[in-house]
């Protein structure tokens, strides 16, 4: 057992300790972070709404669509607010303007959301964009890193305020940005949400059963054992996942499905210290009960 030990801490502690505290996979893990409330809160209107009690559902009917506006702006803009703190939590680890960079990633992430009738698709701020919003807000962020690293920047004299300046100097950057994801959006009809989904299929699918969460609740009690906070370590990874397949969990637990509330149990993923104790999860496990 000593051996065993110390191979896991010689051999494995020391690569899972650089995975964890990657740049890029921590601006991820911090920046999903954002979507916590607008998640937490939304299923909190999703409960009240679908208590499977008739006499609760024949008094709150009129309401339904109501409710549903809560849902649906908390829901329906995970992506949305990943985009915002993925590409703020990204500058601020490459040491630049991150209200900057959070701005241009959102720019970047809206125009990739027009779809080919070239009206917005609303759709895509949902968890089905998630992976769009991660990729688009560290292109965007590092495009504008590199622009100011080189010294490529309008700049302004020292009176000018703060923020006007760094605004000046995230023109230039800003315009490569619009001009890099509008050319691929819409002259070279690329769309970049169907593309990544098709990429990302066989994970998420991997993800959604048995096996596939027996397999990430083994590593991340691997990275326990070897001293390492395993959940941070592996989030930036795999939380990107979590989030889309819970969605459309949720939307097939409204309609009382018996096979998404078994594909749900998949989901209830456990940590080093108990079953589950993820937000995310949380409320899987409420949705699943009502």
């Amino acid at each position: 057992m000593k051996k065993f030990m110390d191979w896991l801490q010689n051999k494995i502690m020391p690569p899972m300790a650089k995975v964890g505290n990657n740049k890029y996979l921590v601006s991820i893990r911090n920046g999903l972070v954002l979507t916590l409330p607008a998640i937490i809160s939304g299923s909190v209107f999703l409960i009240i709404g679908n208590i499977p009690i008739k006499a609760w559902t024949d008094l709150i009917k009129p309401y339904m669509n109501m409710i549903s506006v809560a849902v649906n702006g908390s829901f329906g803009i995970i992506s949305l607010l990943a985009a915002i703190g993925i590409g703020y939590e990204l500058a601020k680890e490459l040491h630049i303007d991150a209200i900057s960079g959070a701005g241009l990633s959102t720019m970047a992430f809206i125009i990739v959301s027009f779809n080919d009738k070239f009206k917005l698709d609303t759709n895509n701020f949902s968890s089905s964009g998630l992976f769009t919003a991660i990729i688009t807000a560290m292109i965007s962020v590092l495009i504008l890193n590199f622009f100011i690293k080189r010294n490529i920047v309008i700049k302004l004299p020292n009176g000018v305020p703060t923020a006007v300046s760094n605004s000046f100097v995230s023109l230039l950057p800003g315009f490569v940005i619009l001009l890099l994801f509008w050319f691929v959006r819409m002259p070279l009809h690329i769309d970049i949400n169907q593309v990544i989904q098709s990429i990302f299929h066989p994970l998420l699918f991997a993800m959604n059963t048995l096996p596939g969460i027996l397999v990430y609740t083994f590593l991340v009690s691997l990275l326990w054992v070897c001293g390492i906070h395993g959940d941070m370590t592996l989030e930036g990874n795999c939380g990107p996942n979590f989030s889309p397949i819970l969605s459309r969990k949720r939307n097939s637990l409204r309609t009382s499905s018996t096979a998404a509330l078994r594909n749900c149990i998949w989901l209830l993923k456990f940590d080093g210290q108990c079953w589950g104790n993820w937000c995310y999860d949380y409320f899987g496990r409420f949705d699943a009960i009502f």
